[in-house]
């Protein structure tokens, strides 16, 4: 029986079933419903060239557009780097949740999961004027209000995020992480960790982390960076590795130093997945979109399939979505074409410092759902 689309002759590099060879993908009721050479459908779109993968996911991004002062429009960004999946990582809190719900997630075309904030605003004071960090009032952390809503709406809120650090919790150290942790574990949700300058210290904020959960942020720049003034890297997060804590990039506008990129590559500490943070303040640089970050990682070192694995495979474990970031038959029909260019590109990161790369990713189309977007 014909598939409703092929994707023809493009480079499939699909981590989770060590896939990386020419050959079709095929999708048919917003499925993928396989994978072979010479197949056969309605619709055929010639990739020859380029590179198809399983959706890519962005683990780490802000789209509450116009309910925050931060969001970026999450289809407008898809479209432009290839992302199927958005994952939106504490823009809404349970006071602006229902919102967001209702004007960004549920319209957009491009998939939007959520990590939902434990402060009940949300980051509501975030611009290049004014920045409050919402965690410094601890009578924002809404600890009952988060798992109402968490429990209320399974299919999009797939974690619980907190920001610590000076800038984001100012006096509040680790408390308003251990407030989350509880949020967390009541509703049986993983949780992620913004980490900034101290109080509280990297290692302090790691050591709390519990397997399955996420510390973003984990190549930024000194201070409080994962890496001591020598480079070594710190004791407390090789342990967290060691039991199961996933390292997220989270680029941003301040999150990652190649210093720090090139001491943790050189100790063979990759990230379990890349991400961009892309927000309002750094969409138009340092950190651009996913595949600019993953470009810079190319930069350092990591083999294509791995950048494919940080994008699809890694979030997805993080996500526990098993049906993203795979060609597995069954799974959610998404795919990112993209290419790998041959021309040099200028890679700055947060303090502005630039390398020069020879190489980089560009986003051609993508399936969302088995159906073709350019």
């Amino acid at each position: 029986m014909p598939h409703d689309l092929i994707l023809h002759g493009g480079r499939v590099i699909d981590p989770s079933q060590d896939i990386d060879r020419v050959t079709d993908v095929a999708f048919t009721s917003g499925r993928v419903s396989a994978l072979g050479d010479n197949l056969e459908g309605q619709n055929i779109r010639e990739v020859a060239d380029q590179i198809v993968t399983p959706g890519l996911i962005d683990l780490h991004t802000h789209v509450y557009w116009g309910g925050t002062s931060l969001g970026v429009d999450a289809d407008a960004y898809g479209r432009a780097c290839a992302v199927t999946t958005c994952v939106d990582t504490g823009s809404a809190g349970p006071g602006n949740f229902a919102g967001f719900q209702k004007h960004v997630i549920a319209p957009s075309r491009t998939r939007v999961l959520a990590y939902l904030n434990i402060s009940f605003a949300g980051i509501y004071g975030f611009s290049h004027r004014i920045s409050v960090g919402e965690a410094q009032d601890m009578r924002l952390m809404a600890a009952r209000d988060a798992v109402d809503v968490a429990l209320a709406h399974p299919k999009t809120i797939i974690g619980i995020k907190v920001r610590i650090g000076k800038h984001a919790g100012g006096t509040s150290g680790t408390a308003p992480l251990q407030i989350a942790l509880e949020v967390a574990d009541r509703c049986n949700l993983p949780l992620m960790c913004h980490i900034d300058e101290a109080p509280p210290t990297y290692s302090e904020a790691v050591n709390l982390l519990r397997p399955g959960d996420v510390l973003t942020h984990c190549y930024r720049p000194f201070p409080n960076a994962p890496v001591l003034q020598n480079g070594t890297i710190r004791e407390a997060v090789l342990h967290a590795r060691q039991r199961g804590v996933l390292f997220d990039i989270g680029h941003g506008m301040g999150s990652f130093s190649w210093a720090t990129a090139r001491a943790m590559a050189a100790q063979g500490f990759w990230p379990d997945s890349i991400s961009s943070d892309v927000h309002a303040l750094c969409i138009n640089g340092p950190a651009w979109d996913l595949l600019r970050t993953m470009t810079k990682f190319h930069a350092l070192g990591m083999a294509l399939p791995q950048l494919i694995a940080a994008t699809t495979t890694a979030p997805a474990k993080a996500l526990r979505r098993s049906d993203l970031g795979t060609f597995a038959i069954g799974a959610t029909g998404d795919a990112s074409i993209v290419s790998l260019e041959r021309r040099p590109i200028d890679l700055e990161d947060v303090l502005g410092e630039i390398l020069t790369h020879d190489h980089l990713l560009t986003a051609n189309g993508r399936v969302l759902n088995g159906v073709w977007h350019d």
